[in-house]
């Protein structure tokens, strides 16, 4: 057993480090035998007396210390500058995109322009519409909803509103009736202009109409066999199917009386009151009615070849019929025929008597009132509108009328379609060249026309129109309207520009813009 004091850790530290106080070898006893040599001290003496448990634990403290060093440097590299982890989700069906109920088609660019004809100093303000008729689709509108002056194209709209409320097969009839007492007979009207005056073997400007001379005879004949010893001394002369005073629009030149036109509109008159019943233009008078009586005693004469029947003195006078007492009745030919000689003719005073039968015979009276109502109402039946319109007569004689192209345009596509008997109107339109007002029409560069545009033209002052349809190169069918509106505007260069401009229209056909 060694006397060494045991080293403490710290000792063994320093002395290992070459620290601590300095030491003096013991003294040596010279006497003494020999002691054994000490071992010297610190961590080498340690290691010298305990190699292998040394060696053991040193490894235990270096592998204790890599790793700590690995449990470090994980995390410092697991702590390196990064991005925070996010968490990817899990991919959702898109949404369906919502698809048209239809997809558009693509829209085809047209070239051919008209713009330099609608330009034409002749005609002063253009408004006008040009459609496809099969498809109904718009290729040319210049102010197309605006009201326009209608003129004679408005017996479109009179024609197509007798289709509507009374059928092409519609007759008006002409009646005489018993008076309230015996020598009294009521000769009733109801608004057949072309009762004609002229015997039977002589033809009015109306072939075909009912004769008054008829009418007279089967009076005669029922009226003697009934009071073969009372002589007819009066006769009644009622013009009351509607307002007998309604005669006459306040818009009209009272000049077409006597430039033979127009006749006052009563609901008993003869031959449209012409002076000749044969002639298309001829004076009418101021009391058509008056001159409608007239020719009734004449006829009652002629019928009663005996002389027993009509008293010498025999008056008539305006009233009403009491009595339900059929003596005679004349029939006119069909509203087809009327609609026909309207159209071909130009013909103003059947174009008013249409008028105030369809409101008649629509329950509104046939006051000239009436008539924005009735014949806007029956032009519903094929769903025309009526925005825009304004009716003050059937003839288009009123410069109060207005009607907008687009709705001139939309009644002639449905005209030239023939849908609900419109193709008694389609077949009696006149066609350029060959009939009607369109007789004399589209000359010198636009004979084009000719035997292709069919329609209704007209004039009044500062205005001029013309509405149909044609037929292009491409064969296709197209409706237009056209109006020239202008203070001053000459009818005849008006309508030498609105031939042009149609001509334009038709050679491009649907490659027709709106440029």
């Amino acid at each position: 057993m060694t006397d060494e004091q045991p080293i403490s850790r710290r000792a063994a530290r320093e002395a290992a480090r070459g620290k601590g106080a300095p030491t003096t070898p013991p003294a040596v006893d010279a006497d003494a035998a020999p002691a054994a040599a000490k071992t010297p001290g610190g961590i080498g003496a340690l290691l010298r007396r305990h190699p292998v448990a040394w060696i053991v634990g040193a490894s235990a403290v270096a592998f204790a210390l890599l790793g700590t060093g690995a449990v470090f440097a994980g995390a410092a590299w697991a702590s390196r500058d990064q991005r925070a982890a996010v968490s990817t989700p899990e991919p959702s069906a898109a949404p369906e995109r919502p698809l048209p109920a239809e997809l558009a088609s693509a829209t085809r660019l047209r070239t051919c322009s008209i713009a330099p004809q609608a330009a034409d100093p002749r005609l002063g303000g253009l408004v006008g519409t040009v459609v496809r008729t099969d498809t109904g689709e718009s290729l040319f509108d210049r102010s197309g909803a605006a009201p326009a002056p209608t003129s004679s194209a408005m017996k479109v709209l009179t024609a197509a509103a007798a289709i509507s409320r009374l059928g092409p097969d519609f007759q008006v009839t002409t009646s005489v009736y018993e008076g309230s007492s015996p020598g009294t007979i009521v000769l009733v009207g109801r608004g057949d202009a072309t009762l004609s005056a002229l015997p039977a073997g002589q033809e009015s400007f109306y072939p075909g109409a009912p004769k008054l001379q008829t009418l007279a005879e089967t009076t005669i004949a029922n009226y003697r066999a009934k009071y073969p010893d009372i002589p007819i001394a009066r006769v009644v002369l009622d013009a009351g199917y509607w307002n007998a005073n309604d005669r006459w629009d306040e818009t009209w030149d009272r000049g077409e009386l006597t430039r033979g036109t127009l006749s006052e509109v009563t609901a008993l008159q003869v031959d449209g009151d012409r002076s000749d019943p044969r002639a298309a233009v001829s004076e009418r008078s101021n009391d058509p009615v008056g001159r409608a009586g007239s020719a009734f005693i004449e006829a009652l004469r002629d019928a009663d070849v005996d002389g027993d029947i009509v008293a010498e003195d025999v008056t008539t006078i305006a009233g009403s019929a009491v009595g339900t007492t059929t003596l005679a009745e004349v029939k006119s030919q069909p509203i087809r025929n009327w609609i026909s000689q309207m159209l071909l003719a130009n013909d103003h005073t059947l174009a008013e008597m249409l008028a105030r039968i369809v409101s008649r015979e629509s329950d509104m009276g046939g006051s000239a009132a009436s008539l924005q109502g009735a014949i806007t109402g029956a032009l519903l039946s094929w769903e025309i509108p009526s925005d825009g319109v304004t009716i003050r007569d059937g003839s288009g004689v009123s410069a109060g009328d207005a009607v907008p192209p687009q709705v001139m345009t939309a009644l002639m596509r449905k005209v030239l379609g023939g849908e609900g008997g419109l193709d008694v109107v389609r077949g009696v339109l006149p066609v350029a060249g060959k009939s009607g007002t369109l007789v004399d029409r589209f000359t010198g560069d636009n004979t084009e026309g000719r035997d292709n545009v069919t329609g209704a033209a007209g004039s009044l002052s500062g205005a001029s129109t013309l509405s149909g349809w044609f037929t292009a190169a491409d064969g296709a069918q197209y409706a237009f309207s056209f109006t020239a509106v202008a203070e001053g505007l000459k009818a005849s260069d008006a309508r030498a520009a609105l031939d042009t401009l149609t001509i334009a229209a038709l050679r491009c056909g649907d490659n027709l813009s709106n440029n």
